[in-house]
């Protein structure tokens, strides 16, 4: 099993900045594919960024191949450190309709090529961490 656990989330003002962190248990940590998904209420959990693991053709080191949303390129990054078995968030720029609950999760299949974007793709689940953000 794999046991994931989100922290960084909080009460910040539009424009501010939080950095989310996710641990993670496993050995085989840098062959997982990494994702940050949100769920606002009444909404469907989305993708937010993703990070690819060393399994990935694609995968460039400690940084990997990454996706973003449209609605957050150019004020999230996501990052990992192997050896500490963390993935993590950092949110710049912050916006009131980033506020929802963010979840952190894992794929631990051998994909050679890109990152997983649908829910039913990750096999482990961070029990999430609230964001809010007031204008």
């Amino acid at each position: 099993q794999v046991q994931l656990v989100e922290s960084g989330g909080g009460l910040v003002q539009a424009g501010g900045s939080l950095r989310l962190s996710c641990a993670a248990s496993g050995r085989t940590f840098s062959n997982y594919a990494m994702g940050w998904f949100r769920q606002a209420p009444g909404k469907e959990r989305e993708l937010v960024a993703a990070i690819s693991g060393s399994n990935s053709y694609t995968y460039l080191g400690s940084s990997g191949y990454t996706y973003y949303a449209d609605s957050v390129k150019g004020r999230f990054t996501i990052s990992r450190d192997n050896a500490k078995n963390t993935v993590y968030l950092q949110m710049n720029s912050l916006k009131p309709e980033d506020t929802g609950v963010y979840y952190c999760a894992a794929d631990i299949s051998r994909r050679p090529v890109g990152v997983p974007r649908s829910t039913y793709e990750y096999d482990y689940w961070g029990q999430g961490t609230q964001v809010t953000v007031s204008s």
